[in-house]
């Protein structure tokens, strides 16, 4: 039997100085338990909200989805557009029609979960709306046809209609740092601008917790499941995640901290059998250093992909590294040159 898996990894190690990317209900880092040790932790979510933002600098609009509960304005709107109607009348004709697709609406007219739609799928519901079609089967089929980048990449659920789901291409690991790490506070204050001269005292005082890591970053992508939905846009679209992935970031508390980087290490394989993250090179924690946490970080890396794949005769199709030259390992290319071999490996 012939196999026609195909798998791209993404393996990324990128230091972020103080920061808090991704909060949790207290305001802290969101952290994690890794070895016996605490971590800092960016959970997936976060991190693919970041990715589907830039996808709106990478892609045309009508490539990328909106995820909102809002669907009855979104409609409206593009009803107004194509026809000479008020924004009044079109609300009325898109909440009818989404009744009638089996939505349920709230009190505030919106629909009773997030919804993730592509624009050309609104503008299919939004034909047939115009159109006075009342066929519950034309607008289902609407919202399975020409899903967006993100759709068919990060999947969609819809719970009241297991038909209109899409499987998720595309997985994202929580990211965890290499080494244990303790938050810290930064105690703050604010000068009112307009005090007496004579108050020496601060208009605000607060807290803000922080914690710095050297990360470890998986995504991985089931190329054949996401070509079932996006076809001739396959490798434009992983090309626009790679690029994504590397260098979005997480906005939290950006403005106070200005924390964007971009990645130490990238390593990237093509695979044939399955996809494998690495994280078990940090399970035990990366000691603290003078000389850092990246070095060493790399180097465990290399040694425990390399003791994987001997183990268990799991060598990748391909391998790029990206920051590090590794003979033998992996290409050491540059980030260009890494996007024109996804092309390549994929076009072949």
């Amino acid at each position: 039997m012939t196999n026609t898996n195909l798998y791209i990894d993404f393996h990324v190690l990128q230091t972020v100085p103080p920061s808090c990317v991704n909060r949790d209900d207290t305001g802290s880092p969101k952290s994690a338990i890794y070895g016996g040790v605490s971590r800092a932790r960016v959970s997936s979510q976060a991190w693919k909200r970041a990715i589907r933002v830039m996808f709106s600098d990478l892609f045309e609009r009508e490539d990328v989805g909106v995820r909102t509960k809002k669907l009855i304005d979104l409609l409206a709107n593009i009803i107004v557009e194509k026809q000479n109607s008020s924004k009044e009348e079109a609300e009325k004709m898109a909440k009818a029609a989404l009744e009638l697709a089996g939505f349920k609406i709230g009190k505030k007219n919106d629909v009773d979960a997030l919804f993730f739609i592509s624009h050309k799928q609104a503008e299919a519901l939004a034909d047939l709306i115009i159109a006075d079609n009342k066929n519950k089967a034309d607008y289902a089929q609407a919202l399975r046809d020409y899903p967006a980048i993100d759709i068919a990449m990060f999947g969609r659920m819809v719970a009241s209609d297991p038909s209109l789901n899409f499987d998720a291409a595309v997985q994202v690991a929580h990211s965890i740092s290499t080494h244990a790490v303790q938050n810290e506070y930064d105690y703050f204050t604010a000068v009112d601008d307009m005090s007496a001269e004579d108050n020496a005292g601060a208009g605000h005082l607060g807290t803000i917790e922080f914690d710095s890591a050297t990360l470890y970053r998986y995504a991985t992508i089931n190329v054949v499941e996401l070509k079932k939905n996006l076809k001739e846009d396959t490798t434009r679209a992983i090309q626009g995640f790679a690029k994504a992935f590397v260098q979005s970031m997480p906005t939290g508390k950006q403005n106070t901290f200005a924390n964007r980087t971009l990645p130490d290490l990238i390593y990237v394989t093509v695979r044939n059998d399955q996809p494998i993250n690495l994280c078990g090179a940090f399970e035990r924690p990366i000691p603290p250093s003078v000389n850092g946490f990246v070095d060493k970080s790399a180097d465990e890396l290399v040694k425990y992909a390399k003791k994987v794949y001997s183990d268990f005769a799991v060598e990748p199709a391909k391998a790029y590294i990206v920051g590090r030259k590794e003979d033998g390992f992996a290409d050491p290319i540059s980030m260009t040159q890494l996007l024109e071999q996804l092309e390549k490996v994929l076009q072949d």
